[in-house]
């Protein structure tokens, strides 16, 4: 059977990989080729992107791949998380370094919107979440704060999309990542004048929207000579990683829900069109696109972030693996101490650890003191918000969901699995792990032929990856947590 290869280059919080893909007909495999840092910068009290180291280690994994396989690929895309961007002036060059999602600069910026058009408006116009964290916030704390560069910009582009440009000179915007950005009217399929002239920016800012697996351009000549790689195409793949990670969700039939797992856990169903309502604006849902050209109705959720800043600080202190914390849960007291994920408290602290006892305290709750402890609130927690998403979940589609299925780097984690399993009184399906790369593998695969569609898509990936079942086991204690959890603060 012949083999055909591309290549996928998945920038995470904290490292970037390039990953290659090996298509055998109705089966993938893949392997990294290559592991670099995607550490934020902090300069001068802000939180930036470093996007010219991640160019220079791109052409590092072009020119390895040329070297050590033997067969070049036949494409190449990129993802990263949602709402990002960086401004280009008119000569095509970068302006200043492009902020991260974290900066603290967008502080109050959702007020300060609102005094100009009303929370209810934004949503019926975007039909994304209200986080502080979305494109069009970034873009009003910058206007608020008279930036320079805003007044000088000539285009915007989203972080996947300008490492393209980087490497094509092309300039685009993808689809399922321009719908993250709360300036996208999902009913128009379009950038929305209306926003653009609350924030009093140039809706020309913005590039064309393509969809998933548009072959937008080739490598540019001197890179292609310096890589060995010629004109390799660069395809505009699901760049929003959950969208890729969506796309390689290994169901059928439409009775189940996802949960991209990870920094953040991203919890929905998939829908032919957006789902714009009264109910759906007070859950604070969002709809982004898929890799299919519908939509993702989802909820972000804060998800591993908490356990991942805890072992941040216990780490400096100890050795303390992964395992290790989860055989320290597995063991500790269950529903000792119940936290909200989402709480202000958990956004960005100094230390994690503090913060949560800190949260116990102010709730009125014993306080964790030891890392199992800890650890076990973080899992029990996420296990019951996800069962309160579940139940909104239900009642937006208006018929019950049978199964979830969790992919990302929760798909590994069997307490966090089970105890899903568990307090949503469904069944887990964990797996794939490498959900992001492989969604974005196979939009190349689809965008030169060698698959057919996208049903066709989640059978490859049903077939090169196993998942795990865990089934529910009913508990009243569950419900008992279930009713502590919903009376911690308002939801």
């Amino acid at each position: 059977m012949s083999e055909r290869r591309y290549l996928a280059f998945d920038l995470g919080a904290g490292s970037g990989r390039a990953i290659m893909g090996r298509l055998f007909g109705d089966r993938i495999e893949i392997g990294e080729l290559a592991r670099f840092d995607n550490e934020a910068l902090k300069l001068n009290g802000h939180i930036y992107w470093n996007p010219y180291g991640l160019y220079s280690e791109m052409l590092k994994a072009l020119s390895a791949c040329s070297n050590e396989c033997e067969t070049i690929p036949e494409s190449v895309g990129i993802d990263t998380w949602g709402v990002d961007f960086a401004l280009l002036a008119k000569d095509g060059s970068i302006l200043g370094l492009p902020f991260t999602y974290r900066d603290p600069r967008t502080d109050g910026a959702p007020e300060s919107f609102f005094a100009r058009m009303p929370r209810e408006r934004l949503y019926e116009l975007s039909g994304s979440q209200i986080l502080q964290l979305n494109t069009v916030f970034q873009l009003e704390a910058m206007r608020r704060d008279d930036s320079p560069l805003l007044k000088i910009a000539s285009e915007l582009l989203f972080m996947p999309d300008l490492f393209i440009y980087l490497l094509t000179g092309e300039r685009v915007s993808e689809f399922t990542f321009a719908t993250t950005s709360q300036l996208f009217n999902p009913r128009r399929g379009g950038w929305e004048p209306e926003i653009f002239e609350t924030l009093g920016i140039d809706i020309s800012l913005m590039r064309e929207i393509v969809m998933p697996g548009r072959r937008v351009g080739r490598l540019l000549p001197h890179i292609g000579r310096a890589c060995g790689m010629g004109g390799l195409p660069v395809v505009a793949v699901a760049s929003h990683d959950t969208a890729s990670a969506i796309a390689a969700v290994p169901a059928e039939g439409d009775d189940w829900a996802f949960i991209s797992s990870g920094t953040w856990s991203l919890m929905g169903f998939e829908s032919d069109a957006p789902i714009i309502n009264e109910a759906t604006r007070r859950y604070n849902f969002t709809n982004e696109g898929g890799a299919s050209g519908g939509f993702r109705v989802l909820k972000n959720i804060t998800g591993l972030w908490l356990w991942q800043q805890c072992m941040t600080v216990w780490r400096k202190q100890a050795d303390i693996g992964y395992n290790h914390l989860t055989l320290l849960a597995e063991r500790t007291e269950t529903f000792r101490t119940l936290i909200d994920p989402d709480s202000p408290d958990f956004t960005a602290p100094d230390d994690m650890p503090q913060a949560i006892a800190r949260y116990a305290r102010r709730t009125g709750q014993r306080v964790p003191e030891e890392p199992g402890q800890i650890a076990r609130a973080c899992i029990e927690s996420l296990a019951l918000k996800y069962r309160m998403v579940l139940g909104q979940l239900n009642e937006l589609r208006g018929r019950p969901i049978k199964r979830i299925h969790i992919i990302g780097g929760g798909a590994q984690n069997p307490l966090l699995c089970q105890m899903c399993a568990d307090a949503c009184g469904v069944e887990v399906w964990a797996g794939p792990v490498e959900a992001t790369a492989v969604g974005n593998l196979l939009v190349q695969a689809l965008s030169s032929g060698a698959i057919e569609d996208h049903a066709h898509l989640r059978r490859v990936v049903a077939n090169s990856f196993e998942p795990r079942l865990y089934e529910p086991h009913p508990d009243a204690a569950w419900d008992a947590a279930y009713e502590r959890f919903m009376m911690l603060e308002p939801k």
